[in-house]
């Protein structure tokens, strides 16, 4: 069985504490308790994960990051796009930089499997010089599970989402 591990990177215009963000910060705990709350929700990383499983790591006050761990793909889409989440994706021009490159990656990690730093690197760098494939891919295109690919012949074809 496998889940879906999801990142993603986004460069605030300035400092959580600038009030320019404040609309957004007054919101993070309400939406980190959504997701927290969601059917099909597993995991995610918190601050506190990174200090301590990686210390002395470098912190940029304003590059945020969500990694997380879902039950299913329709799991998160359902987070992303169908609750409060959604709302404040909506103004997210409001608050962080436009990025011309993918500033996110989804992609299938076995069940129990917790994605650590490195890997998240190394799939979102991958999509980025490759496009989406099995490896890593977007809410654009999908690949199904591993454990859902029928036939060789259907390892490589995507689901197209407009």
């Amino acid at each position: 069985m496998y889940h879906i591990a999801q990142v993603n990177i986004a460069r605030a215009l300035a400092s959580l504490e600038d009030p320019l963000l404040a609309d957004f910060a007054d919101q993070l705990d309400a939406i980190y308790a959504l997701a927290e709350s969601s059917p099909g929700f597993i995991w995610r990383l918190r601050s506190e994960d990174i200090s301590s499983t990686v210390p002395n790591f470098p912190i940029d006050e304003r590059l945020f990051a969500t990694m997380s761990v879902w039950a299913s793909l329709d799991a998160l889409k359902a987070f992303v796009y169908k609750s409060a989440h959604a709302q404040v994706m909506r103004r997210r021009r409001e608050w962080f930089v436009q990025l011309k490159s993918p500033y996110m990656a989804l992609w299938w990690v076995p069940a129990g499997h917790i994605p650590d730093l490195t890997e998240v690197q190394e799939r979102l760098n991958f999509l980025r010089a490759h496009g989406p494939t099995p490896f890593a891919f977007s809410f654009t295109k999908t690949f199904p599970a591993p454990d859902e690919v029928t036939s060789p012949a259907a390892e490589g074809t995507g689901t197209e989402y407009v």
